[in-house]
Parts: structure tokens; C-alpha cells; sequence
């Protein structure tokens, strides 16, 4: 995944997003190292206030804890924690989203449904 600046998404939650990814393609695993915040600002070439604001989003959530003097580590059970986050709140609110425009375009439950598992089959 790469930063963008022309996204509507400010770019330190991009860095947390990256980092959750990181996590969920068991890149950086339980009790793994993460990126420092500097490290980070070279990858994305931009700030590291900014890429230490990302940090901070997952220290708070629980997905990573600090070492004094080491650094970042992927919480134990990160993984799940940031699947259960994504699954009600992302998977939740584009599910409202898709509902609702149904509705707009008369689009039975059924029908619905079948272009869920029809976009499913072609992943």
C-alpha cells in the first residue's frame, strides 16, 4: 500500500491502516517490532509527528504497547482485535451504505444477495 496525499483519508490513519495490514498478511507478527515513527516518515517520505500520530491510534486501540527504550510491538491477539474493529465498523457502515442504496434502486434482498455472492465468486 502506498500513502497518499491526494486522499481524503488523513494520511496518519493511512499509516495505522498500513500497519494493521502489515499485521493481518502476518508480516509483523505478535511481540514483533514495528516500524518507528522515523523509519516510517522515510518510508512515506513525510513527517514523523505524522507517522508517530498513527502510532499513537494503534497504542490506543490496544494493537501495539511500548518498550521502554525499544520501541513498538504488535500486541498479542492484535490480529484479532483489529478483525473484530474492521468487521463492525468498516464491514458494517459499507453494508449500510449498499443497503440503502438498494432500496433507492428497488433492488430486492434476494437480488441483493446473489450480487454478493456473484462479486464474491470473481475474487
Amino acid at each position: 500500500m502506498s500513502i497518499s496525499n491526494n486522499s481524503t483519508i488523513p494520511i496518519y490513519i493511512q499509516i495505522a491502516e498500513w500497519i494493521e495490514n502489515e499485521i493481518l498478511a502476518n508480516r509483523i507478527q505478535d511481540d514483533g517490532k514495528v516500524f518507528s515513527q522515523y523509519q516510517l516518515a522515510e518510508m512515506f517520505n513525510i513527517n514523523p509527528a505524522t507517522a508517530g500520530k498513527g502510532l499513537t491510534i494503534l497504542l490506543e486501540n490496544g494493537i501495539l504497547y511500548k518498550k521502554r527504550g525499544l520501541g513498538m510491538f504488535v500486541q498479542e491477539g492484535a490480529k484479532e482485535l483489529i478483525l473484530a474493529k474492521r468487521r463492525d465498523e468498516k464491514l458494517s457502515k459499507l453494508a449500510k451504505e449498499i443497503v440503502q442504496e438498494a432500496k433507492r434502486l428497488f433492488v430486492s434482498d434476494e437480488e441483493l444477495l446473489d450480487l454478493i455472492k456473484k462479486v464474491q465468486k470473481e475474487e
